[in-house]
C-alpha cells in the first residue's frame, strides 16, 4: 500500500484499507494549484456574501435531500475508502451530516442574528449590537476516519456563514473525496450560485502547508493529532491567523458502583468499536469502580469475543471494520504489548487479524487491569482496543482524579444508578464535553459546541460558538435616537481646561460611586470643577 509511487509523481495511489484493492489516483496538488483553488473561491464567496440566510439555507436543504435519497451510495463509498461498516457509516457519515444540515439551516438565521447588548450607564443615548459578517475563505484539513461528514461537517457551517470552504482531505481518503466534493459543488449549482465556494484540495503534507499559508485563507480549521496541530498552530502563527484545533482525546468511561453492568455495556462497545475505535471522541478509558470491576470485565470480554469482523462491502452483518491507516495496527500493537508486559491481562483479541492478511484489521480487543504506569493508558490508541483501569475505593473524589491525570480533555461519559451522582461526577472532569448515563450524546445535539482542552485543542465547532467562530465579530454602537448625540464636555475637551481632571474623577464618582451620599459628593466636585480657572 504505497501512497506515493515514485512511477507515479505527483499523484496519490488510493486503495481499499478491507482488501488493500487499488482503487484509483488523485491528483497530488501543489502549492501554486492550491493557491489557484483558493482564489477561485475567494472570487465567488464576494457575491456569496451578500446571498440572505434563505438562500443559504436552500443550499444546504439540497444537500440534506441528495443524503436522503442516495444513502446506500454514501455508505457504499466510505466503507471502500475507509474499511468501515455499513452501520458505522450510516451512523457516523450519513446520519450525523443529515443532523449537521437540519441543525444548521433550522437556527444558524437566529444564531447569526444582530445581537443587541447593553450600552452602560455612560451611553444612556446609544444602542450596542454584535454582528457576525462573513470571514472570507476557510481552510478545513480534515482526517480520514470520516471521509464523508469531516467535509460537509465545516461545508455546512462555513456555507451558512457566508463564506467559501476550501478543505484539504487526508491523502488515505482522497479518493472518495471527489464524489462528496462534488455533492456540494452541485447543490451549489443547481441552487444558481457558484460550485467554486466549495472546494476539494488533496495532496500530500506540501498541499496542507500551502493552504496554511496562503494569503486568501481567512482562518484554518485542523482536526488531526497534537503534533501536527502543534505545527499548524506555528505555521499560522506568522501571519496571525485564527486556528481552530481539534486534537482528539483519551476520552474515559466512568462506571459507578451503582450502575447496571447489562446496561452500561452496550454504551461501552458502541464507544470503544465504532469505526474500529477510530474516533476522536471515542471511549478509550473505562474506569470500573471496584464494586462492579469483575462483572464488567466478564462481560466485556464475552461480548467483544462475539464481535464480527470483515470487509464490509458484500455484507450487513459486520460489526468492525478495518483500520485506515497501515502504520496504526503497528502503533495498536505496541501499545497493547507494553500494556500485558506491565501487567495488564488480555482478555480477547491482542493482535492483527490472521484471517483477513490482505486487509488492514486488529481485532477488537479487551485490556483489563490498565494502570496509568502503561503507555496505553496516556496515548490515543486510535484503534479497537478497550481499556479497563480499576477505581479501587469506589470513590466518585478518586475517579475524578484519574479521569483528570491525562493530556487530553475532549469528551467523558458517566453512568450511574443517581442521575444526581453523576452529573455531579461529569462537572469534576476537566473535558469540553460530558454525557450523564449516555456516550457522546453531545455530538448528536449539534446545538453545542464540540471541542476540548489541554491536548484536546481549543476552539469550538457545531452550536451557534461553532457558527459564529466562522465570523468576522462586529461591535456596533449607534445613537438610538438621531437627534441626540454624544457631546464631550467642554472640561474634557483639548486643550484640557484647569478643572478636567477633578471633573473626570467626579463623573466616575456620579457613575460607580456606591450609595446617594457618595454620588452627592462627586456631583458637587463636578459643579466645583466647573468654576476652576
Amino acid at each position: 500500500m504505497l501512497l506515493n509511487d515514485p512511477a507515479r509523481p505527483g499523484f496519490i495511489q488510493c486503495y481499499d484499507p478491507a482488501t488493500l484493492q487499488k482503487l484509483g489516483e488523485v491528483k497530488a496538488m501543489t502549492a501554486e494549484e492550491v493557491n489557484e483553488v483558493v482564489a477561485k473561491a475567494a472570487a465567488a464567496q464576494v457575491e456569496w456574501a451578500k446571498t440572505s440566510f434563505k438562500e443559504r439555507k436552500r443550499v444546504l436543504q439540497t444537500m440534506q435531500e441528495y443524503f436522503l435519497a442516495h444513502q446506500d451510495d454514501i455508505v457504499r463509498v466510505a466503507c471502500r475508502d475507509s474499511g468501515k461498516s455499513k452501520v458505522d457509516a450510516l451512523l457516523g457519515e450519513v446520519l450525523v451530516t443529515c443532523e449537521k444540515f437540519r441543525c444548521t439551516w433550522a437556527h444558524g438565521a437566529a444564531w447569526l442574528a444582530r445581537e443587541k447588548r447593553p450600552a452602560g450607564p455612560l451611553l444612556p443615548h446609544k444602542t450596542a449590537y454584535v454582528e457576525y459578517h462573513p470571514l472570507g475563505v476557510l481552510g478545513v484539513i480534515a482526517p480520514w476516519n470520516y471521509p464523508c461528514h469531516n467535509v460537509f461537517n465545516h461545508v455546512a457551517s462555513g456555507l451558512f456563514a457566508g463564506n467559501a470552504v476550501v478543505t484539504k482531505v487526508s491523502e488515505y481518503t482522497s479518493w472518495s473525496s471527489r464524489y462528496f466534493g462534488a455533492i456540494a459543488r452541485e447543490a451549489l449549482r443547481a441552487c444558481g450560485h457558484s460550485p467554486d465556494l466549495c472546494a476539494i484540495v488533496t495532496g500530500f503534507g506540501e498541499a496542507g502547508a500551502a493552504l496554511v499559508a496562503c494569503p486568501q485563507v481567512a482562518q484554518i480549521i485542523f482536526t488531526g493529532s497534537p503534533g501536527v496541530g502543534r505545527k499548524v498552530a506555528a505555521a499560522a502563527a506568522p501571519l496571525l491567523k485564527p486556528v481552530i484545533l481539534e486534537l482528539g482525546g483519551k476520552d474515559p468511561m466512568v462506571v459507578c458502583d451503582d450502575a447496571r453492568v447489562a446496561a452500561v455495556l452496550p454504551f461501552a462497545l458502541r464507544g470503544v468499536f465504532q469505526n474500529c475505535g477510530q474516533n476522536c471522541c471515542g471511549v478509550e478509558r473505562v474506569y470500573a469502580y471496584a464494586a462492579v470491576y469483575d462483572a464488567f470485565c466478564a462481560a466485556a470480554a464475552r461480548a467483544v469475543a462475539a464481535l464480527r469482523q470483515g470487509p464490509a462491502l458484500g455484507r450487513d452483518d459486520v460489526d468492525c471494520g478495518a483500520m485506515v491507516m497501515p502504520a496504526q495496527l503497528d502503533i495498536v500493537q505496541a501499545l497493547v504489548d507494553d500494556a500485558v508486559a506491565k501487567g495488564a491481562r488480555l482478555l480477547a483479541g491482542g493482535r492483527r487479524n490472521a484471517r483477513f492478511p490482505d486487509g488492514l484489521f486488529y481485532e477488537p480487543t479487551v485490556l483489563a487491569d490498565v494502570t496509568h504506569d502503561m503507555r496505553i493508558a496516556r496515548e490515543e490508541v486510535f484503534g479497537p482496543v478497550m481499556c479497563i483501569l480499576k477505581v479501587p475505593d469506589d470513590s466518585d473524589a478518586t475517579a475524578a482524579a484519574l479521569v483528570n491525570d491525562c493530556a487530553y480533555g475532549l469528551g467523558a461519559s458517566v453512568f450511574s444508578g443517581d442521575a444526581a451522582r453523576g452529573a455531579r461526577l461529569a462537572r469534576a472532569l476537566r473535558c469540553g464535553m460530558a454525557s450523564v448515563n449516555d456516550f457522546a450524546v453531545f455530538y448528536m445535539a449539534q446545538a453545542l459546541p464540540f471541542g476540548g482542552v489541554k491536548d484536546s485543542g481549543y476552539g469550538r465547532f457545531a452550536g451557534p460558538e461553532g457558527l459564529r467562530a466562522c465570523c468576522l465579530l462586529k461591535s456596533v454602537v449607534e445613537d438610538t435616537v438621531p437627534f441626540i448625540r454624544t457631546v464631550i464636555p467642554g472640561l474634557l475637551q483639548y486643550p484640557i481646561a484647569p478643572g478636567g481632571l477633578q471633573f473626570a474623577r467626579a463623573m466616575v464618582g456620579v457613575t460607580y460611586g456606591a450609595g446617594a451620599w457618595a454620588k452627592a459628593r462627586a456631583v458637587a466636585q463636578m459643579v466645583s470643577a466647573m468654576w476652576k480657572k
